[in-house]
């Protein structure tokens, strides 16, 4: 059964606390034992109390004081129990959370564009909160209230065969009905259980596609439009969890209609015995006890393996994401890739995406340490893509793509990373201080190191003029500040990882003539001395670069300088005059 399935991976999922965990398996134990002996010793009490009369006056104190004894002891070790099952299963539940948060946030954060191309954040977010959420209250709810439940069902309740085989038959019809129900239930909800989840989750993103794209909704009048698509999605998340919620409905009064036939049956088959002298009051009144504590244990363990079905399909689709396997896998025993001079080869490079057709097909060339290359082509030509390949973000069908001879599929990619700076044309800030978007680039860079690189991406003055200096907080995306003050934290930001790789994907491409000059000096600034790929389409701003590559179709179909370039008449230079004759326009 897969709900038995994804709930042995989140008990085995605790890893390091599974021997808490059995700490608290055994308490809850005691604690289930306990419960089980409080209704038979109340009946022994009862017992006594009716047969009164036929002992000596001594005889009846001395014998409940026996039993008022065990059953004061008994009660402090319940206490006891009781703290130590509370307290650490409080500990362990909230502690295994956040570990179950920070190993999905770790996962996700390293899958490669393959994954995340089809996967909307706002979804993931969802995934990881309500997945981490739910094991949480299963572990929670599990060993600190339910675990005592089951032990007292499974272990515990064949006991009471050994009191009244008689009585303890219509406990064990209850507890057979309570089990047959829940799986009859559930077998016929579990289908459209998952289809209602997989609505919640298109829920979660198509809000925070929305959102994130707000000024997209408000400019094009797209109110409406988005809270209809929101609602539509919204009636089909009803049309699914309601006939489930019925059937779970059924379920509940049927038990409870259960429950009542049990007692009344145990009442009437009790009466019965002691009529016919084939047991005492005491045993009945130990029974009913027992059956009053069964029934309230069953009606919470039902609501419990309820919550289990529903939250079921978060749970399959946290483990789900978990088990995505990357797209570029690190081989073992990768090597950390030394700091060298930064040559970039590609032999004979041929890759297409996944369900596309081919992108590059024998793409050769070699990047000379300290040298810059431009890529350049009409747009789907394969410039991204190759830049791609030099991350590793895919891996080549066929061919090699090297760094100073360390073929990338064989080192580690954090250090392949580590090697490579980027500055996009979106300068991709996060929503935190100026302070800490540098230190994205150097973790561990000191003042000094920060200015130093501000200054040379001539963002020290204007971060200095901000409300709070280097401590200012930037906005979601950087959105307090202007294009050209982004683009300038992001070349200081490469500056201060001081990376023997660089590549400028459009870096300038969004800002106006005079912002561009000012990014022009940071850049070259940046460049000096490092391997530079520079993806434009703005041919001017690649004129001194040492090598133009220009890609059609997949291949490199001219390459030489600019001034090579334009004079042999070709492709590149009728680009050039196209973009001339459109500027002069």
């Amino acid at each position: 059964m897969n709900l038995l399935k994804t709930y042995g991976r989140v008990v085995m999922s605790l890893g390091r606390d599974l021997r808490m965990a059995s700490v608290l398996g055994g308490a809850n134990l005691v604690v289930a034992s306990l419960q089980f002996l409080d209704p038979i010793l109340f009946g022994r009490m009862i017992e006594l109390l009716s047969h009164a009369n036929a002992l000596l006056p001594g005889q009846l104190w001395d014998q409940a004081v026996v039993v008022l004894g065990i059953w004061g002891g008994i009660g402090i070790i319940g206490i006891g129990a009781n703290i130590l099952v509370a307290l650490f299963s409080e500990r362990l539940a909230h502690r295994n959370r956040l570990l179950a948060m920070s190993r999905f946030y770790g996962h996700v954060l390293g899958l490669p564009p393959a994954f995340h191309g089809d996967s909307q954040s706002g979804r993931l977010m969802k995934v990881m909160l309500t997945g981490a959420d739910t094991m949480f209250g299963v572990w929670l709810n599990f060993f600190r209230e339910q675990a005592a439940t089951y032990i007292a069902t499974l272990v515990l309740l064949p006991l009471t065969i050994f009191l009244n085989w008689r009585l303890a038959m219509a406990l064990v019809v209850l507890v057979i009905l309570f089990c047959t129900l829940t799986i009859v239930v559930i077998r016929h909800t579990e289908e459209g259980q998952n289809r209602a989840q997989s609505f919640q989750g298109r829920l979660a993103g198509t809000a925070q596609d929305a959102l994130a794209n707000v000024m997209v909704v408000q400019s094009f009048s797209r109110l409406q439009a988005e809270l209809r698509l929101f609602g539509d999605i919204v009636q089909q998340v009803i049309e699914h969890q309601f006939p489930v919620l019925n059937w779970w409905a059924v379920i509940n009064v049927m038990t409870r209609a259960a429950s009542t036939i049990a007692v009344i049956t145990i009442v009437a088959i009790g009466t019965w015995l002691h009529a016919s002298g084939r047991a005492e009051v005491g045993e009945i009144v130990s029974f009913m006890g027992l059956a009053t504590l069964l029934i309230s244990k069953l009606d919470g363990g039902m609501a419990f393996a309820a919550r289990l079905f529903f939250d079921a399909p978060n749970v399959a689709e946290y483990f789900r994401v978990l088990d995505t396997v990357s797209t570029v896998p690190e081989r073992p025993g990768a090597i950390v890739l030394p700091r060298g001079a930064g040559e970039v080869v590609f032999k004979d490079v041929r890759f297409g995406y996944p369900r596309a057709p081919v992108v590059l097909d024998g793409v050769d060339f070699v990047a000379h340490p300290g040298t810059s290359t431009a890529l350049v082509g009409q747009t789907g030509a394969g410039k991204s893509t190759v830049m791609a390949l030099l991350q590793r973000l895919w891996d080549p069908d066929t061919g090699q793509v090297l760094i100073d001879g360390h073929d990338l599929r064989d080192i580690t990619i954090d250090s392949l990373r580590h090697a490579i700076g980027v500055v996009f044309q979106d300068s991709m800030l996060l929503n935190r201080t100026i302070r800490e978007n540098l230190l994205v680039g150097k973790p561990g860079a000191t003042d000094a190191e920060i200015e130093k690189s501000c200054r040379l991406a001539e963002a020290h003055d204007f971060i200095l003029r901000q409300p709070q200096g280097y401590a200012t907080m930037v906005g979601e995306r950087g959105v307090t500040l202007s294009g050209g003050q982004r683009q300038r934290l992001a070349i200081a930001r490469a500056l201060l990882k001081d990376p023997p790789i660089l590549i400028l994907d459009e870096a300038t491409s969004a800002l106006d003539a005079a912002t561009e000059a000012r990014v022009s000096r940071a850049l070259k600034a940046l460049m000096a001395g490092r391997t530079t790929f520079i993806i434009a389409h703005r041919l001017s701003t690649i004129r001194d670069a040492d090598e133009i590559l220009l890609f059609a179709g997949g291949r490199v179909t001219e390459r030489g300088t600019f001034r090579e370039l334009v004079a042999k008449g070709g492709e590149f230079a009728e680009l050039v005059a196209t973009q001339m004759t459109t500027a002069a326009a």
